[in-house]
């Protein structure tokens, strides 16, 4: 497998190259011009993605996201949310790099197979970086008004979370 991540991508470029010459198409000069977009693409989104990295990176800091999740801790523990899961249930929303780091850490700590460490796995695959995904797709598409869509993927995000605990209780916790 390892072998194959290294070779894929120079054989998918080699594979275009050579479909476009078969067929005697322009290769070059449309690689350059997607290249030039996805560049001016970057500099329109790239504000409000290191807005977000900085505002996440602030709220861990200074240990906001540590101080809600003590203050939520006996109202989520009633639903079967231990105290570790928390501040990934706070971070998901926000960062895909910060909630990988807590649920390394929830597993280094309590281990792969322990009810945190499977509600951690379940609920990084059941939810998902909103407001990073919403800032990127409506910052490509300029689009100012969102609408519902922050609303109904807030929800979604609910939903995982606690569709994670439910799954685990009932298949996980003996």
């Amino acid at each position: 497998m390892e072998t194959i991540s290294k070779y894929i991508m120079p054989v998918i470029i080699l594979f275009i190259i050579l479909f476009g010459l078969k067929r005697k198409k322009e290769v070059y000069e449309p690689f350059v011009s997607g290249a030039a977009d996805g560049l001016k693409t970057l500099g329109e989104i790239m504000p409000s993605i290191v807005g977000i990295i900085v505002a996440v990176s602030m709220l861990q800091a200074s240990g906001a996201i540590e101080l809600l999740a003590k203050s939520l801790s006996p109202v989520l523990k009633f639903i079967g949310m231990p105290q570790e899961i928390i501040p990934l249930a706070l971070l998901r929303p926000f960062s895909g790099s910060g909630s990988v780091s807590i649920v390394n850490d929830i597993i280094k700590t309590h281990g792969p197979d322990s009810y945190s460490g499977r509600i951690a796995a379940v609920m990084m695959g059941s939810t998902e970086t909103t407001f990073y995904t919403v800032a990127l797709y409506y910052g490509v598409a300029k689009v100012k008004n969102i609408r519902h869509t922050l609303h109904a993927a807030l929800l979604a995000d609910v939903c995982g979370i606690v569709g994670s605990i439910i799954v685990c209780r009932l298949y996980f916790r003996m």
